[in-house]
Order: structure tokens, then sequence, then C-alpha cells
């Protein structure tokens, strides 16, 4: 026990429901809230005009064209949702084993990026640091005659694509790929081109999960991908220690801020991380963890509106300063009803 818990009254003298007797009380002695300026909204984008494509396993989730995400983003400033992120779905003509759309100064994610700072330069962009979008076999990296993914040669390649991204005006990039040494070469890239003001969000703890499905299908990465895994990069669930290392690594190696995915199977993750470094600290409510509830609710087993607030507040009081949530729309507007 804590001195504070060994040195408390006993009942009668200590009563803890007073403190729980009303509204006001429960308000006045809350220890954790959930506000809009909390919340980033990830957003898959495709090319188009007038386009928007439901994503089947996502309920409420659809691939948009960038006109459909400007009117989006109009949505988060209003509701006060302070950045928005970038997912990319590529033509598969443009996909080739090196990901080299990744870096087209004229691809999607340059001109969305452009698009957004133009018309709302007070929202934050956010663009995912990864070839997995780009790539003919769906993983995050160049891979070698056995499938493995080289990692020297990715990096070379991410730090090209966090500058292509930097170039057209993002102001954080999140390498998402788990690889080696990559925050150091791209936040060396970024200086050398004189890009001081770009933030860095590393995914430091980025697990082999089996909650990304429905974003693969959404991305179109999924039947690239096939049988194959990315446990030879992305973390093992088993491990909780080796994300402190990886953590201080990107720390060292000049991220700004550090992330944990996924989110609530990972909450001791986010927990340990933000005691042992005290650095904003993100997590992402991914694509399986949105899914999970939408199914439940649909069939009336839960109330979707009190558990999608529940599930986002367990962020906060697990030490989350962020969440990364496809639910960011819907709980900014209940957050602004009161």
């Amino acid at each position: 026990m804590t001195r504070s818990l060994m040195t408390s009254p006993a009942y009668p003298a200590a009563r803890p429901r007073r403190l729980r007797r009303d509204p006001f009380t429960r308000a006045l002695v809350r220890e954790h809230s959930l506000q809009a300026s909390d919340l980033i909204l990830p957003v898959f984008i495709h090319e188009g005009e007038n386009r928007v494509d439901a994503v089947a396993s996502m309920p409420g989730v659809s691939r948009q064209s960038l006109d459909h995400l400007l009117r989006t983003a109009e949505q988060c400033v209003e509701l006060g949702v302070p950045v928005i992120a970038l997912f990319p779905v590529i033509d598969a003509a443009l996909k080739t084993p090196d990901g080299a759309e990744a870096l087209n100064p004229d691809g999607l994610v340059p001109r969305a990026v452009r698009a957004l700072k133009q018309r709302f330069p007070q929202l934050g962009v956010l663009t995912d640091v990864a070839l997995d979008p780009f790539t003919s076999h769906g993983q995050d990296g160049v891979i070698d005659e056995s499938g493995y993914i080289i990692n020297d040669t990715t990096v070379e390649i991410l730090a090209r694509q966090a500058l292509t991204q930097s170039e057209a005006g993002v102001d954080i990039v999140a390498p998402s790929d788990m690889m080696d040494g990559r925050i150091g070469a791209i936040r060396q890239a970024l200086e050398a081109a004189g890009h001081i003001h770009t933030r860095i969000m590393a995914y430091s703890a980025k697990y082999a999960s089996s909650f990304y499905g429905p974003f693969r299908d959404a991305v179109g990465s999924a039947g690239n991908l096939g049988k194959a895994d990315k446990k030879t990069y992305q973390m093992d669930p088993g491990n909780s220690d080796e994300a402190l290392r990886e953590v201080a690594l990107d720390l060292a190696e000049g991220a700004d801020m550090v992330m944990v995915k996924p989110g609530l199977p990972y909450l001791d993750i986010v927990r340990r991380v933000k005691d042992e470094f005290r650095v904003p600290t993100f997590a992402y409510q991914v694509s399986g963890e949105y899914a999970m509830v939408k199914a439940a609710a649909a069939n009336g087993w839960l109330d979707h509106d009190a558990v999608m607030l529940e599930s986002l507040l367990a962020f906060k009081r697990a030490g989350a300063d962020g969440v990364l949530s496809y639910f960011a729309l819907d709980a900014a507007r209940l957050l602004k009803k009161g």
C-alpha cells in the first residue's frame, strides 16, 4: 500500500461515496476528462472527384476524394478536432516493389496536404510515413528475394518520403514502419533541408497485431500482403520492456512525440511509456477496435455513444495526451453538446 492509503481514516470516518453523491461533486473531483482537442481524425483518401466509397468493415468510414476531404476538414475545424491524419489509397497501377510513388511531389498525399493547408491553415495535418500503401507486395519496405525487409534501403526511401511530405507543407510526419534508425534518418533529412519545424510523431511501439484487418482493407494493402505478415519488424504482442527500448531509441534520434499502436489492448504500454519518459504520448484506436464497437452497437449489445466516449477516456486515464480515432468527429459532436 502507498503511504497515502495507509494513513487514510477508516470507515465510517472515510466514506468514499460522499464524493460520488451527485453530478457536480463527481465533476469536481474527476481526475481525467476528454476534450475534442485530445483527438486526431484518421481519414482515407483516394483519387477522383465527388467520390466517397464506404469501407464495409468500418461502418461510417469511407475513402474520400480531395473535395470531400475538405468538407471533412471543415467539420474538424468547426468541432475543435485539431489534427487530421491522411492515409492514401493508391491506384494498383502505381504500386511497385520499391513504393516509388511515395516520393512523387505531385502524388495524392502531397496534393492533399497542399489543399488542406491552403484552405484550413489552422488545422494540423499529419501524414503517414510508410511504404505499404505504395508497394505491390503490401510490406512496409523493400524486400529481398526471401521476402525479408531490407532495413537500410527502406530507411533511405522513408527519409525521402518524409521530405516530400514536409515540402508539401505537412505539420507532422508519422513514421509507422518500425524500421531501425528511421527516425534519425528522417530528422537529419528534415534538418538538412531547413524543415526545422516539421514535427515527428513516431510509431515507436507498433505491435504486429490482429486488430489491423479493416485498415488494410481500407487502404487496399490486404490483397497485396496475402498470407504474409509483418512480424519481422512490428513488435511481438508479448513484449513490454522492448517497447520502452524502442521509445528511448526514437526519442534519442529526434522524435518529438511517440505513439503506441494498437490502443485499448495496449493501455499498459501507454502507461509505462508515459511514466518512464514524460513526453507527449499518443495512442491509436485502430480499425479493429472501432469495428468491434460498431458491430456490437449495431446488434444492440452496447450503447454506442456511451462506449465510444468511455473507451476514449480510457486512453487519457492511461496517460495518453491524445488519441487517433475514427470516432473523433462523433465524439467531438457529443462533447460539444455537453
